[in-house]
C-alpha cells in the first residue's frame, strides 16, 4: 500500500504505460503466476518475475515519490516503465492477497530504493543551495534576452513581408508552391530563435490542398499569424499581460510569476503528444478548495516519455506557481507534502453552452488559444442526424450541444464514452475549442472509478 494505504486501481497502474504494446505485455503480467517473493510496504512494491532466463528478473516501484513513481527492473527493456513494473502493479492493485504486507523489502530492493532516496534529498539540497548563492549575473541575462529579441524581430520582419506577399500573390499560389517554401520558412524561424513561429508556419504549410474549403482555412491562419507578428513588433504598446502572452505563443521562454498555490489537485487528465524531436507531456489538475484549473508540461526526447508521471484519479498536495500571460493556465509543480494517492474526488461541471461561452472569453486575452478545459455534466454522447451522423455531446437538461472534435471521433476513446454512457448522463473533463470538443476523462453519474479517453 502507498502511506495512505489506499491501492490504485488497474486504469491508473496502465495509465503509466509509455505505449500500447507496453499495456498490452503488462496486462499479461497481471497474475500471480510468474511472480514470486513479491511484497508491498511503505510505498513500495517488489517482486521477482520469471522470465526466459534462470533467474528471474527483480521488479521495484516507488510509490512514495512526491513527483510519481519510479521503478526498476533488471530486465533489458529501455521503456519506462516496462511490462515487469507494470504487471506488478497491476497485481498489487487486485488487493486478493497475492502482494502481502511486508515489514522490509528484500536487501536488493532495499539499496536501490535507499540510492533513490538520498538522490532525490541531494537534489533537494542543491536546489536549496543554488537558490542561496545568489542567481546569474543580471547583466549578462540582459544582454543576452535582448540580442535575441532583435533575432526574433528580424524573423518577425521577415515573416511579415512573406505573408503579404502571399495575399499579393493570391492564395490559389500556396497549392502549387508546395510544402517546401514554408518548410524553408519555418527553418528561418528556428534561426531566429522564436520556435512559436517556426511551429505555426508548419502547420499553415499544410493547410493547402487539405479538403474542402482549405483557402477560408489558410486565411484565417494568416491572419491569426500576421496578428501575432504584428503583436511582437508593437509589444511596447500591449498591456502587460497580453505582451506576455504573446511571448509565450512565440516559444520565449518565461518563469512562473505568480504565488505559489497550495492546493489539493486532483489528476484529470494526462496524455502525450510527439514529434520527430520531443515527447510533450500534458497534466491537467483541478484544485478541490480553490477551484482553478491548471496544467502541467513535462517533456521527453523522442520516443522516450517524460519522467512526471500522474495517473488520472490520484491527487496530490502540493504547490503550484502560474506562468504570465493572459488567461494562463500552465503551472510549474513546486513543493509536494505527500505522495500522491488515489481520491474520490470530482471537478464540478456546467453546461455545453456555458462551456462555448468560456472559450469565447478566453479568447478575448488570447486570440491565438486553441482550446480551453472544461467539465461537462449530465452530458450524453449522441449522434447528429443533421450532421451526417456526427458525434456530439448534448446536455440531457437542456437543448444545447457540442460537436466531437474530428481526431477525437477516430479514436477508440468514443466507444469507451459511449460505453461508459449507454444513453445515461455522464460527466466529462476536456479540451474546448474552435474544433469542437475532446473528451478525456469521463465518470458515471453514479459512484464509479474514472475512465480515461485519451
Amino acid at each position: 500500500m502507498t502511506e495512505q494505504g489506499v491501492r490504485w486501481t488497474a486504469d491508473q497502474v496502465l495509465a503509466l504505460a509509455p505505449d500500447a504494446a507496453s499495456r498490452k505485455a503488462g496486462s499479461r503480467l497481471g497474475t500471480a503466476g510468474p511472480w514470486s517473493g513479491a511484497g508491498s510496504g511503505e510505498g513500495t512494491v517488489w517482486g521477482l518475475c520469471k522470465g526466459s532466463g534462470s533467474r528471474p528478473y527483480q521488479t521495484v516501484v516507488d510509490l512514495a515519490d512526491a513527483t510519481g513513481p519510479g521503478c526498476k527492473c533488471s530486465c533489458p527493456s529501455r521503456k519506462f516503465p516496462c511490462k515487469h513494473a507494470l504487471g506488478l502493479l497491476l497485481l498489487w492493485a487486485e488487493g486478493d492477497g497475492s502482494v502481502p504486507v511486508a515489514a522490509e523489502p528484500p536487501d536488493w530492493a532495499g539499496q536501490w530504493l535507499a540510492g533513490r532516496r538520498e538522490r532525490a534529498e541531494g537534489r533537494r539540497a542543491g536546489a536549496d543551495g543554488g537558490a542561496a548563492s545568489g542567481s546569474p549575473d543580471p547583466e549578462a541575462a540582459r544582454r543576452r534576452a535582448e540580442r535575441r529579441a532583435e533575432r526574433v524581430t528580424a524573423g518577425a520582419t521577415e515573416l511579415e513581408q512573406r505573408l503579404a506577399d502571399l495575399l499579393r500573390g493570391g492564395l490559389a499560389a500556396a497549392e502549387q508552391a508546395g510544402y517546401g517554401l514554408w518548410e524553408e520558412t519555418a527553418a528561418r524561424m528556428v534561426d531566429a530563435q522564436a520556435p512559436g513561429l517556426a511551429a505555426r508556419v508548419r502547420e499553415l504549410g499544410a493547410v493547402p490542398a487539405s479538403g474542402p474549403g482549405w483557402p477560408a482555412r489558410l486565411l484565417e491562419e494568416s491572419a491569426l499569424l500576421h496578428l501575432l507578428v504584428r503583436g511582437w513588433l508593437r509589444r511596447d504598446r500591449l498591456p502587460d499581460a497580453l505582451a506576455a502572452t504573446v511571448r509565450s505563443r512565440l516559444g520565449l521562454p518565461a518563469t512562473p510569476d505568480g504565488p505559489p498555490l497550495r492546493d489539493r489537485w486532483l489528476v484529470l487528465a494526462q496524455y502525450d503528444t510527439s514529434d520527430a524531436k520531443l515527447t510533450t507531456r500534458r497534466i491537467w489538475l483541478h484544485g478541490a478548495d480553490s477551484g482553478l484549473t491548471r496544467l502541467l508540461l513535462s517533456y521527453g526526447a523522442a520516443g522516450r516519455a517524460p519522467e512526471l508521471s500522474l495517473p488520472v484519479g490520484l491527487a496530490l498536495d502540493a504547490d503550484l506557481s502560474v506562468f504570465p500571460g493572459a488567461g494562463q493556465v500552465r503551472a510549474a509543480l513546486g513543493e509536494q507534502y505527500v505522495p500522491p494517492a488515489p481520491a474520490a474526488l470530482r471537478p464540478p461541471g456546467g453546461t455545453t453552452a456555458e462551456a462555448a461561452a468560456r472559450y469565447g472569453e478566453a479568447l478575448r486575452g488570447d486570440p491565438w488559444l486553441e482550446s480551453v478545459p472544461v467539465t461537462l455534466d449530465r452530458v450524453v454522447p449522441a449522434q447528429d442526424a443533421e450532421a451526417g451522423g456526427a458525434w456530439q455531446l448534448a446536455d440531457a437538461e437542456a437543448d444545447s450541444a457540442l460537436p466531437l472534435t474530428e481526431s477525437f471521433r477516430s479514436r477508440p476513446g468514443l466507444w469507451r464514452l459511449v460505453a461508459l454512457s449507454g444513453g445515461a448522463p455522464v460527466r466529462v473533463f476536456g479540451e474546448c475549442g474552435h474544433r469542437g470538443f475532446t473528451p478525456l476523462t469521463a465518470w458515471p453519474e453514479g459512484p464509479g472509478d474514472p475512465v480515461t479517453l485519451c
